[in-house]
């Protein structure tokens, strides 16, 4: 299974990134093998709208069943699930510290988003 986290660096000892539209990687983590692969979202760093569109859109293209983060807005999650992709919101700590939360099934499957539009 692929996840993916929203990182603010490269590796899985890198803090999560608790926006995941903005966010500045995407951890591409295969569960069975730990192999983590980093992709920059930076053209949606400073995109003025549609940056969680794009991102989710990323994401898809990726080929993950699941993103860990912390917050997602509604167009993206709205996006996300039409690419048949969970969303665990609530993701804390390191990457890697969020990947054991998953793991521990300490997150949660969001049933929506939990932020309104553009959240920075």
């Amino acid at each position: 299974m692929k996840v993916v986290i929203t990182a603010q660096g490269t590796d899985l000892d890198s803090a999560v990134d608790p926006r995941f539209g903005r966010a500045r990687y995407f951890l591409l983590v295969d569960t069975e093998t730990d192999a983590c692969t980093a992709h920059d979202n930076e053209q949606n760093l400073n995109a003025p709208q549609g940056a969680g569109i794009q991102a989710a859109q990323a994401v898809t293209r990726l080929g993950a069943t699941a993103v860990l983060t912390g917050h997602v807005g509604p167009k993206a999650f709205t996006t996300l699930q039409a690419g048949q992709i969970t969303v665990y919101l609530g993701a804390t700590g390191t990457a890697r510290e969020a990947l054991e939360q998953y793991r521990a099934g300490q997150l949660q499957a969001a049933a929506k988003a939990n932020v309104e539009g553009h959240w920075s």
